[in-house]
């Protein structure tokens, strides 16, 4: 049996032109000879992107290009709920189902207040809601655990080692700060964790661009090369995630350095303030059940000793409630509050030293405010109501003159214009 003319698919049908004279007189092969078609290549599809044979560097190399943000999120917030799961049964542990549930009630109630200050001054900042929530979830779960479980160990150990009555004095006023404030100001370093390289600086470009034309044959040498001033930024910043609202400013002038910007500093502000906000609520929560538990159990004994109630019973619930949560409600977020602004003018300064030391200096004032914070519950009514009326009002007048002056002077900021 005869073969079909072609081995398309359909043998008989009319073949164009120009393929019909290639057929009559193909300019390789002999006069009435045929191309044998051969198998059929299968080329692998979207589903299928690699084969059994690709080279184990090869993977490495693709899944070190692909960026998975959808599994980081899902993956931090299966941590925080992790580490939520576990701080409800530590606080759970000490105060029972009645206290816990009265503590977060309590503890809720001034949350708003704070919550929505920082959302004011978010509107210069413009975090990202994404960020606020991974703080307040980061400052409510995961900071609050591991402030527990190290408390409670290095209590453990001052007390082994010092005694009972310094061991607790050295536990509140320079071990609690110390681990209370850095689990606190981790959520900034895990925002910037994902290593990326930066993109170089505008001016450092600039320059790189004028040098090069510059040395070009032909070309005379410009004058003003002498007044560009080349930014080497410090180590860490090209290793870190570049956020959008912790970027440097252009320059104002071609002579003069990049400054912070109000956004930037309210930045810091606001995702220091916010992490401090869901430990304080956590806090809160932990020491209001306690309080209302062991009222509790006062007023049961009372009665079984005959005594009739009285509201004088949840005297140490009260006394909790108005000092942590209408005399002391923005006290956690003052507190870091300044690690965040050291942190927001180590990443955007134009000054090497100041870059270098802003940040731990952020971190060690808010341990030290916070330290004197405890050491002044210590000191009875008067002494702690002394230390509220010279050191915390101050700060915290501070805290709103900054909030105004960063609103008034972003729109400033944003239509100040930039040297080439």
């Amino acid at each position: 049996m005869s073969s079909p003319p072609s081995g398309g698919p359909y043998p008989h049908a009319p073949a164009p032109a120009g393929e019909r004279a290639a057929a009559v007189d193909p300019p390789t092969r002999a006069t009435g000879t045929r191309t044998i078609p051969g198998p059929r290549v299968r080329r692998a599809g979207p589903l299928l992107s690699w084969h059994p044979y690709v080279r184990a560097e090869d993977l490495l190399r693709r899944a070190r290009a692909l960026r998975y943000p959808a599994l980081s999120s899902a993956l931090a917030a299966f941590a925080l709920a992790g580490c939520g799961v576990l701080i409800l049964r530590l606080v759970h542990r000490q105060t029972g189902t009645t206290g816990l549930l009265v503590g977060l009630g309590l503890a809720l109630l001034p949350l708003p207040f704070v919550l929505g200050a920082l959302a004011w001054l978010n509107q210069t900042a413009r975090v990202p809601l994404r960020h606020t929530l991974f703080c307040l979830a980061w400052g409510a779960c995961a900071a609050t655990t591991v402030a527990i479980l190290a408390n409670g160990w290095a209590g453990d150990f001052l007390i082994a080692r010092q005694g009972s009555a310094r061991g607790e004095t050295l536990l509140a006023d320079f071990a609690t700060p110390l681990i209370e404030e850095s689990a606190k100001v981790a959520a900034l370093l895990m925002l910037l964790l994902p290593v990326r390289r930066r993109l170089r600086c505008h001016v450092e470009r600039t320059c790189a661009v004028l040098a090069r034309r510059a040395s070009l044959p032909g070309r005379r040498q410009q004058q003003p090369l002498r007044r560009v001033r080349s930014y080497r930024p410090p180590e860490f910043r090209p290793r870190l995630r570049p956020l959008p609202y912790f970027r440097r400013t252009p320059r104002v002038r071609s002579h003069t350095r990049a400054r912070s910007s109000p956004r930037t500093l309210s930045a810091g502000v606001v995702l220091g303030g916010v992490t401090a906000c869901g430990f304080a609520f956590t806090e809160n929560a932990l020491y209001l059940g306690r309080a209302f538990t062991d009222d509790q159990q006062s007023r049961l004994d009372s009665i079984g000793l005959g005594a009739a109630p009285s509201l004088r019973d949840f005297d140490s619930t009260v006394h909790t409630f108005v000092l942590r949560g209408l005399l002391s409600p923005f006290a956690h977020p003052l507190f870091t509050a300044l690690a965040g602004l050291g942190v927001a003018i180590s990443l955007t300064t134009g000054r090497r030293w100041l870059a270098r030391l802003a940040a731990p200096t952020g971190l060690v004032l808010s341990m030290a405010v916070h330290g004197g914070w405890n050491a002044a519950a210590g000191l009875g009514t008067n002494g702690f109501l002394l230390f509220y009326a010279v050191l915390m009002v101050p700060c915290f007048a501070a805290l709103v003159c900054f909030a105004f002056w960063a609103r008034t002077r972003a729109r400033a900021f944003r239509h100040r214009p930039v040297s080439a």
